[in-house]
């Protein structure tokens, strides 16, 4: 308790000092390794299996509903927006985990949802008191929790796959068993931004005693179609696209389900108006003109292959 105390204060610290270049810390200081699941595929390769339905149930739950303000969720600066003339508002949004059941593998989560003790109470599912205010976790209405998501599960779960470590995508780790692998993308706790300070503390308790987190080992795509892409079982069934912009480390993940190919976006596109407008995410966004070049590399993969069903950050 010590030591974490420590890291969570040397971090707090240092960021105070240094504000004024926005240098930042990372986002957690919890243990980073290379992913021992995947190879290293490529868009072409990936493709080229979308016509053919894949071996994995899919099923997306939305764990709670939620309101936030609508410039976290889209840019309400860009051209496309202001001549919609979006304003600010609360935004009604979801907060979903996505249950992927392999034939071969078993049961993986993308993202989490939200454990019941995060609802109840956030500060010993490990959240501070002033994350919980500034997020308005009492906005937060339970849908389906991750202890009932998990207890409904035929078997055991096999791994959690992060689109990214936001609060609100690992809000579901209380419920998640100590010895169950994690998956992230590459650089997601490197990348620094001022904004971490203040959360820096809340994501390492939602990790603490987990296992490692598995960086997934992305190299270039030779397409260029995206920054890299990785065949998560090595089958064709489901592939990890790095997608950096929302975080340093977002990934998108592409399932080729029995009923078809679905893409996971994460918070490459939070909503159904920015997807639908092509416009990037706003204020919870760590650079937004990169996360726009790969919502538009998600959308031209969309518009190539129509058969695709979308799933989005935050809406339907």
């Amino acid at each position: 308790m010590k030591t974490q105390f420590s890291l969570n204060w040397t971090c707090g610290l240092a960021m105070m000092l240094t504000l004024a270049s926005l240098s930042g810390c990372g986002i957690t200081s919890h243990a980073v390794v290379p992913s021992t699941l995947g190879k290293v595929s490529s868009s072409t390769e990936m493709e080229s299996m979308l016509a053919q339905p894949g071996p994995v149930e899919l099923t997306a739950i939305n764990s709670v509903n939620w309101t936030v303000p609508l410039s976290g969720m889209v840019n309400l600066n860009n051209p496309i927006a202001q001549q919609a003339q979006l304003k600010d508002r609360d935004e009604p949004i979801h907060v979903y985990v996505h249950v992927l059941k392999h034939p071969k593998y078993g049961n993986f989560l993308v993202d989490t949802g939200v454990a019941q003790q995060l609802i109840d109470d956030p500060d010993k599912a490990g959240v501070s008191w002033i994350v919980a205010k500034v997020m308005h976790l009492e906005k937060m209405k339970l849908q389906t929790s991750t202890d009932d998501v998990l207890r409904t599960m035929p078997g055991q779960l096999s791994g959690v796959f992060f689109t990214h470590l936001h609060i609100d995508h690992i809000s579901g780790m209380p419920a998640i068993p100590n010895d169950v692998p994690l998956y992230i993308g590459k650089s997601e706790t490197t990348g620094k931004n001022w904004i971490n300070m203040f959360v820096f503390s809340s994501t390492n308790n939602l990790l603490a005693h987990k296992q490692n987190l598995q960086e997934w080992n992305f190299e270039p795509d030779p397409q260029h179609q995206f920054d890299a892409v990785v065949d998560v079982f090595g089958d064709g069934s489901v592939f990890a696209i790095s997608v950096p912009g929302h975080t340093p480390g977002s990934v998108a993940y592409l399932v080729r389900s029995t009923k078809g190919p679905v893409l996971l976006t994460g918070d490459t596109s939070h909503t159904r108006w920015g997807w639908d407008h092509g416009v990037e995410p706003g204020d919870f966004t760590n650079e937004q003109a990169e996360n726009l070049v790969n919502l538009m590399r998600l959308k031209a993969l969309v518009a190539r292959h129509p058969e695709i069903v979308v799933r989005l950050g935050h809406q339907d």
